[in-house]
């Protein structure tokens, strides 16, 4: 019998989405920092499955869910919560300690209105003493009816093939809605721009990760020549944020291209030349025709 679905990762900011898409997928197709709320939008990431239990497993990564207050937060929670209506199964991944954090109790709450089977994925098992795993499951247990409730590490992929197996037996039988060899429904253009941001969020500090947007003004690729050549836009909301962007003569511009490029050649498998600029964009975090521009939501 042959499964697929839909199956929405959901929690709070950092618990480690991004990580388990790209440990299921088996490709970085989503960016992982350290930050919270790395993730702006909805990825979709594909796994097949051969063999004697065949599937097509569609898992939409969202952003963090938390108590928004700002036009772009407000845009990021409903990126995660809009996917409720559309997806067979939810993934609720929580960070391993030692009892419930308030923000997963908000999620879980907010679970009770929706009748969808969830999974509870307790992540970072790896960072927390064994005995402290059993408490922590009662503790979640008794909070909602998960059909599941798996520890794991997903950056060390301890438990994720487990995982795995459990999401396809809750899917119903159906078939493939994607070509085998897709991995996501982005475009190259937004992944290369994802690959940017990743680099500011980890190569800046303060409010300068969070007052960016990139946009990939050109993308032209020489498929005789296996080359590509990518033009970038960083947008930010103040005059003193451009200044700090591109560092002393430079430097920081330059290092911020030096890594994203590195990751890019590793994902098309290609060599590329990028060109970064960096253009002030006041205010653009609560400017909901900005937003929009962006692709963060509607904008309100």
């Amino acid at each position: 019998m042959h499964r697929s679905g839909f199956i929405s990762i959901i929690g709070r900011p950092n618990v480690g989405k991004s990580t388990l898409l790209n440990a299921i997928v088996g490709e970085k197709i989503a960016i992982t920092t350290h930050k919270p709320q790395t993730t702006r939008n909805k990825i979709m990431g594909i796994r097949n499955l051969a063999g004697t239990e065949p599937g097509q497993l569609i898992f939409l990564d969202t952003p963090g869910i938390h108590r928004a207050s700002t036009p772009l937060n407000r845009a990021m929670v409903e990126a995660a919560t809009g996917t409720f209506g559309s997806v067979d199964l939810l993934l609720l991944i929580v960070e391993a300690g030692k009892a419930p954090h308030p923000e997963d109790r908000f999620i879980i709450e907010a679970l009770g209105e929706t009748a969808l089977p969830a999974i509870l994925v307790i992540n970072k098992i790896d960072l927390v003493p064994k005995p402290l795993l059993l408490p922590l499951i009662d503790a979640f247990r008794v909070l909602h009816p998960f059909r599941e409730i798996i520890p794991l590490s997903a950056l060390k992929g301890d438990g994720v093939e487990g995982l795995v197996r459990q999401i396809r037996d809750l899917l119903p039988e159906g078939p493939s809605y994607f070509p085998e060899e897709m991995m996501t429904d982005r475009s190259e253009r937004f992944i290369a721009a994802e690959f940017v941001r990743e680099q500011i969020t980890l190569l800046t500090h303060k409010e300068i990760p969070y007052s960016t947007a990139v946009v990939v003004d050109a993308f032209k690729e020489d498929e005789a020549k296996n080359f590509i050549r990518i033009s970038a836009t960083i947008h930010v909301a103040k005059d003193s944020q451009k200044g700090i962007l591109i560092g002393k003569k430079g430097a920081m511009l330059r290092q911020i291209g030096t890594k994203a490029r590195i990751e890019m050649e590793r994902f098309f498998a290609a060599k590329i030349f990028l060109e970064l600029f960096v253009r002030v964009q006041k205010d653009w975090t609560t400017d909901p025709r900005m937003l929009r521009e962006f692709g963060y939501g509607d904008g309100t």
